[in-house]
């Protein structure tokens, strides 16, 4: 009897685990990416002359313009769509918190080649934790 009670709880647990990891994920992804969007949007001008400044020397240089709306848009709709997912978590729902956290991943990879054609290594190198973090967060939605 004492067996049957431990693996129904074990797996209690493990299913809310599960569901406390990937609600997390997405909570981390909407916070990340709303912020970094919404402060492109916020302060365009600045971003656009930071960004200008950044890739002065790189072949990139002449598409800042272009590709500063193309990654705000794309870190926007990221955390939009992981902090709906936040909220769908709760009622079931894994398929919208998953395509935030896909999007986070696209966004994730746009802003390491940026960073690897300005040759900020640096830069780059900071990026691989938030990628890897993204990518165990697409694991636990397939679980």
């Amino acid at each position: 009897m004492s067996i049957l009670l431990i693996n129904i709880l074990h797996e209690t647990l493990t299913v809310n685990g599960l569901h406390l990891l990937q609600l997390l994920m997405a909570a981390f992804l909407g916070i990340l990416f709303l912020q970094s969007g919404l402060d492109k949007i916020f302060d365009y001008k600045g971003n656009l002359a930071y960004l200008t400044e950044h890739f002065k020397n790189s072949p990139l240089s002449h598409f800042i313009g272009f590709l500063l709306p193309v990654i705000t848009l794309l870190e926007v709709a990221a955390g939009l769509l992981s902090a709906a997912g936040v909220l769908a978590l709760f009622f079931g729902n894994q398929v919208i918190a998953y395509w935030g956290n896909v999007l986070a991943a696209a966004a994730l990879l746009a802003l390491f080649f940026g960073q690897r054609i300005a040759k900020d290594y640096g830069g780059a190198a900071t990026l691989v934790a938030y990628f890897m973090l993204t990518m165990f967060g697409l694991y636990i939605h397939t679980l």
